[in-house]
């Protein structure tokens, strides 16, 4: 099964979206890159909400970085997953950034296999806030290979 027909069997829609602001998702060369995209979940990780709280928000995140990539490409088809760099709104003692993360990573593995191409790079950080109070912020690269 194709990542595009994929993602809809897992109930993951698409639809053309507006320009807003900033470019969520820009070609250049052979690579898309994603500006961050980030959770509707708000909150601290290790201060009132859960890791596996965390990996959701981070699933979600994934979720409209898919959006933002089919905007552009207009599948998500004849790509492989590059890098990732994850982002935790966390307490000062929260250790767990990878495993929020994780929610991000194992979407795309999912859709592109765990091996080859969606086999990426990845950093899971934590930060002391995130904009607006986010949990999660996601940003990625894509490369096309079709």
């Amino acid at each position: 099964m194709s990542p595009q027909v994929h993602a809809e069997h897992l109930g993951i829609t698409f639809e053309k979206l507006t320009p807003g602001f900033l470019n969520l998702c820009i070609r250049s060369g052979n690579q898309l890159l994603t500006s961050g995209h980030v959770s509707d979940m708000k909150g601290k990780l290790g201060d009132g909400l859960t890791t596996e709280e965390g990996y959701q928000a981070a699933r979600e995140c994934v979720v409209k970085i898919l959006r933002s990539v089919w905007n552009t490409h207009g599948t998500l088809d004849g790509l492989r997953v590059v890098k990732l760099l994850g982002c935790v709104n966390s307490a000062p003692d929260f250790i767990e950034q990878h495993l929020v993360i994780n929610g991000a990573s194992d979407l795309l593995h999912q859709l592109y296999g765990k091996e080859g191409a969606g086999y990426h790079a990845r950093s899971a950080l934590g930060f002391a806030s995130l904009p607006t109070g986010v949990a999660v912020e996601v940003e990625a690269i894509f490369e096309i290979v079709e």
